[in-house]
This record gives structure tokens, sequence and C-alpha cells, in this order.
């Protein structure tokens, strides 16, 4: 079998498992690389993970100067904790899938997390194995299964995984049973978007790479506060998708991300079930999503 982001992050997360019990997170990711480079490939480990401040830089992994192992450097020089897991972690994904590609990957916020689930580009690829490292798809199921969709559930598994909100909305996106749609909106518009592979094949996205996108008039991500628990609302689905039934109803959710440096309302959109003859293969557009934050 193909290895793939997926079954070597779930490789690695049933090992863990196995030594640490079901009661191991968040992962300590830092000693993570450092360990399982040096017992899986003693010749060539992960030798240190540094601190790189340097603007508009996310991480790297490099190989050593001296070409007997490699270096992980990452841009602690920001607010969010999670969002500098995630990117160990993403480095992380490039040691472990994409070493014998090539001998440094400098990756900026340009660069990762598309969140693209029909990319197949490497950055693509590490952000797949850092969701499925940090956030197992069966204790994540675990931890949301029977509960309905609030910001105390998002906030539940960011604090349980050591991630940010945004990277536990798009994994609860990842494992919703119905159609859903994660967005990002900023100075009136769409900064991106992310459907899941219900919505998309359904003909649920927003193209925001190709478009600027407006919320709709009676959209709460319009007027959203910063608070506890959000702001929700239910607005006809056409408001959003011109292609839904007059008759359908969205339930929007909209949250205040602020942090030093940036600020975004985080929404989460449920979009109710429907019957809709799957598009051919070659039908389907790439969900064009733009460039999430994880902040």
């Amino acid at each position: 079998m193909a290895t793939t982001p997926k079954s070597e992050a779930i490789r690695i997360s049933r090992v863990l498992e196995q030594v640490l019990g079901g009661d191991r997170f968040p992962v300590d990711v830092r000693a993570l690389a450092l360990e399982w480079s040096s017992q899986t490939c003693p010749d060539q480990p992960i030798l240190a993970i540094k601190t790189v401040p340097l603007p508009s830089f996310e991480g790297m992994l490099a190989k050593s100067p001296k070409g007997n192992g490699w270096m992980i450097g990452v841009n602690e020089d920001v607010e969010s904790e999670g969002r500098i897991r995630f990117t160990i972690a993403h480095e992380f994904g490039h040691y472990m899938l994409h070493r014998e590609r090539q001998s440094r990957f400098n990756c900026s916020n340009q660069d990762m997390h598309s969140w693209d689930p029909h990319g197949r580009d490497i950055e693509v690829e590490a952000d797949t194995f850092a969701s499925y490292l940090l956030m197992p798809l069966n204790d994540f199921r675990a931890q949301v299964d029977g509960h309905p969709f609030s910001m105390d559930l998002l906030r539940h598994c960011a604090d349980r995984y050591g991630v940010s909100v945004t990277a536990a909305a798009l994994k609860w996106r990842e494992v919703a049973p119905g159609r859903v749609i994660v967005l990002s909106a900023k100075d009136g518009f769409l900064d991106w978007s992310c459907s899941n592979e219900r919505a998309f094949r359904s003909g649920a996205y927003f193209a925001t790479r190709n478009e600027t996108i407006e919320p709709p008039a009676q959209s709460v991500l319009n007027n959203a506060v910063r608070s506890a628990t959000g702001t929700s609302c239910i607005i006809p689905a056409n408001a959003w998708l011109s292609r839904e039934s007059a008759e359908l109803e969205i339930e929007e959710h909209a949250f205040v991300i602020e942090g030093s440096g940036f600020n975004y309302t985080l929404g989460v959109l449920i979009l109710p079930d429907i019957e809709r003859h799957l598009m051919d293969e070659d039908e389907l557009l790439s969900p064009l999503t733009g460039i999430p934050s994880f902040r």
C-alpha cells in the first residue's frame, strides 16, 4: 500500500496510543519529531528545532550544513501557540513524506494551509499529515459525536489538541455528517473558504481565489462581535448559494478571531441535506479555497 499523508500520520498516532495511552493530548510534537526521526532514520534524523523570527516566515525544513541530518525552523514570534504547533507538525510532515525530493522547504503563509481537498501538492500533503497527527480522526470523532455544533465544542477540541479554533473547525468540517462550509470574512469580503466533500460535490463552495465574494446582507458575518458563544442565525440557503432551493435554510455561525496582527471572522455554514445527482469527476471544479491562517 502506498504511503499517504493520512496513513503515515495514523501509523505514528497508533504507536503513540500504544505507548502513552488514549489520554496523550496535546501531542508533544517537538519531542515527537526529534525522537521519531532518531529512532526510524538514525543516519538522517531531525537534529534540532530552532526559532527563526523572519517576517512572513512560517516554518522550514532544511538539511543540516554537514549533511548529517535535518533542521526545523519555526517562527515563534506569533501569538498563537496552536499555529506554532501546527507549523512544526507541518514541517515534520515534509520530513516524513518529502525529504527524498528536495533538501530545503521554505514555508510562508502563502505556501501553507490551502486546505484544498482536491489538491495534490506537497504543502497540502504536509497540512493533511499535521491535521491527522495532532487531531487523530478516531479521537476527534469521540469528542464531537452526539454533540450539536457550538463554539464551546470547538474550544474543547482546540484545547484538547493544542490547536487553534480555526484548525478545530476545519477538522470538524471533515467529520460532520452533512454539508458544511468553513470560511473566513475580513474587511467585508470572504478571505478563504473550504467545503467538505459532501458540500463540494453538491456544488456548494466559493471560489475565493478567483472571485471577490461578499457575504449576504443578512449574514451574521457582517456584524459579528467578539463573544464567548459567537453569533448564530438561520438564513435562506440561496442567499449564500444561488443554486440552492429557496425553500431550504442554512444554519450560520460566526466567531470573531482576534490577535496581534490578525483579525477576522470565522464562519461555519451548516447546509441542509439534499438529494442531488452528483457531478461527474470531469465536471468538478477544484474548490479554490484561499489561505486559512490557523491562528
